[in-house]
């Protein structure tokens, strides 16, 4: 039986990341010994896991699964992580697979930005940023979150995006399920090196050190696009929705 998530590495010096990624992706390490060549290695081992994080360049992984992939409905998802920590693409399954999916938990793990080029995912141009109270329900939050969208429907959104205080969040994470909508998690000390708040709150400030988490977390997961609709609050939750103008 496959196992559910393995972690390539190449480099001793990516063990830190990798030792991070298995924790929070509940994933075994596969790292080749000295004797070994990592291609092969990697290729007699593709079929034995339902997802793979390889912590490496593009280039290389395109290498490694060259001639590999069968069928998009069965292959195993494949994300690439570089070493610094700066993107994590979905290379192999991204839709049918998860690898989109696997590439926000990459993300949201080590700090990195998901590279989605899927056309279901990607031409979707709305983002919704989120701030919730503790033990808010999922049904509370679509409400707000609707609202929010008015005549725009929620299967224009993208992503949802908050500060990492809510990453765990029961309501939140079972919106994100229900609407197969992934979220996007931000640390808090980036979200307060924005200033890119509307009208900022000394009661957020005191809970998080930051201004805001709506607008900023919003507008972070979307770098190319425009505050439209600035954050609203409905029953505990404050929603924010930007626009991605490009691919509007």
């Amino acid at each position: 039986m496959s196992r559910n998530c393995g972690i390539f590495l190449l480099r001793e010096s990516a063990m830190a990341t990798a030792e991070r990624l298995a924790e929070c992706l509940g994933a075994d390490i596969v790292q080749p010994g000295q004797d070994e060549r990592a291609r092969e290695l990697f290729r007699q081992r593709f079929q034995t896991r339902k997802r793979w994080v390889l912590l490496m360049s593009v280039g290389i992984a395109v290498r490694f699964i060259d001639g590999l992939a069968a069928d998009k409905k069965t292959d195993p998802a494949v994300v690439v992580l570089d070493e610094g920590c700066h993107h994590a693409v979905s290379l192999l399954s991204g839709h049918e697979g998860g690898a989109n999916d696997l590439a926000f938990a990459v993300a949201n793990a080590v700090g990195a930005t998901p590279v989605i080029t899927t056309a279901t995912e990607s031409l979707k141009p709305l983002v919704v940023g989120i701030g919730c109270r503790k033990g808010v329900s999922a049904e509370a939050i679509e409400d707000a979150v609707c609202n929010a969208l008015g005549e725009r429907q929620l299967s224009e959104v993208r992503c949802l995006a908050s500060i990492d205080l809510k990453a765990e969040e029961p309501g939140l994470l079972e919106f994100s399920r229900k609407h197969n909508l992934p979220l996007r998690i931000f640390m808090r000390e980036s979200v307060a090196a924005r200033a890119w708040v509307t009208a900022p709150s000394a009661w957020v400030r005191s809970v998080t050190g930051a201004d805001g988490v709506s607008e900023p977390c919003a507008l972070m997961a979307s770098p190319r696009g425009q505050l439209l609709v600035p954050k609203s609050s409905k029953n505990g939750v404050v929603v924010a929705i930007v626009e991605d103008m490009v691919a509007s």
